[in-house]
């Protein structure tokens, strides 16, 4: 894939990730719990797959994707080791949501959710800017 082409990937799954996050923020907004922290990991797994696109790296697996992402650019200090800490906690709360019949979740823990993965797409904004 020529670098034009890897770099337009990246955008628009960027764009993606940005308007998972939207979708998050009116969804806790109206009450739909489970769905915002559905679109809160979802936000944080198109924005991994937005950095992956530049060194031509899709996945089919959200695990390899996770995988890919932690190897490439979280152990090699390219991002915070913390936001390790926040693809796993938005992963774990989505799979409860999606999941989990009985699962429950606040308002209060998805705003928390929402929060980190804003977090994580700055740093991803960030990092796409340079």
């Amino acid at each position: 894939m020529l670098d034009e082409e890897r770099k337009a990937l990246s955008q628009v799954r960027l764009e993606h990730a940005e308007e998972c996050l939207s979708a998050a923020r009116s969804l806790v907004e109206s009450g739909n719990y489970k769905s915002a922290a559905n679109r809160s990991y979802y936000a944080v797994f198109h924005a991994m797959r937005a950095v992956l696109a530049l060194d031509d790296i899709d996945m089919k697996r959200h695990s390899g994707v996770i995988a890919e992402f932690r190897r490439l650019y979280i152990k090699t200090g390219v991002f915070d080791v913390e936001l390790s800490q926040v693809i796993s906690s938005l992963f774990d709360m989505r799979t409860d949501s999606d999941y989990d019949d009985f699962f429950v979740i606040s308002k209060e823990e998805v705003n928390e959710q929402i929060r980190n993965a804003e977090g994580f797409l700055t740093a991803v904004r960030s990092y796409l800017a340079d």
